[in-house]
């Protein structure tokens, strides 16, 4: 599976490694049954174009909770959240392209705005 950093650039110090997730079954497994997340990684869920129906995300069977962000195409933070274990459903107040699900740690690290660049981006 292919993976790319993800560096925002109001924390450069912070670099998270996530799975490139582009096709139907890699997006609806996601971290399902997954039984932890190192810190420092994560997955990028990647839809063609930007919506907010199609990068809305659950998180039935999940073991963990998550920090959600949503991206839009020109790579900024458009919302951000604590996503909770089983709870049916989170999307994000604007369209966004990208879901980057990472380690609840980083909740802070990103903000409405914050430029990010993907490194190894198809």
């Amino acid at each position: 599976m292919k993976t790319t950093d993800i560096l925002n650039q109001s924390h450069p110090e912070i670099k998270i490694r996530a799975n490139w997730c582009s096709s139907f079954g890699s997006k609806l497994k996601g971290l399902m049954f997954v039984q932890s997340l190192p810190d420092y990684s994560g997955i990028i869920l990647v839809e063609n174009s930007e919506s907010r129906i199609n990068t809305a995300i659950h998180m039935l069977f999940m073991n963990f909770d998550i920090t959600a962000v949503w991206i839009n195409a020109a790579h900024q933070v458009v919302d951000v959240c604590l996503a909770k274990k089983w709870h049916l459903y989170y999307s994000s107040r604007t369209e966004a392209q990208y879901v980057l699900e990472t380690s609840t740690r980083h909740l802070h690290d990103f903000s409405i705005g914050d430029q990010l660049t993907f490194s190894n981006e198809k």
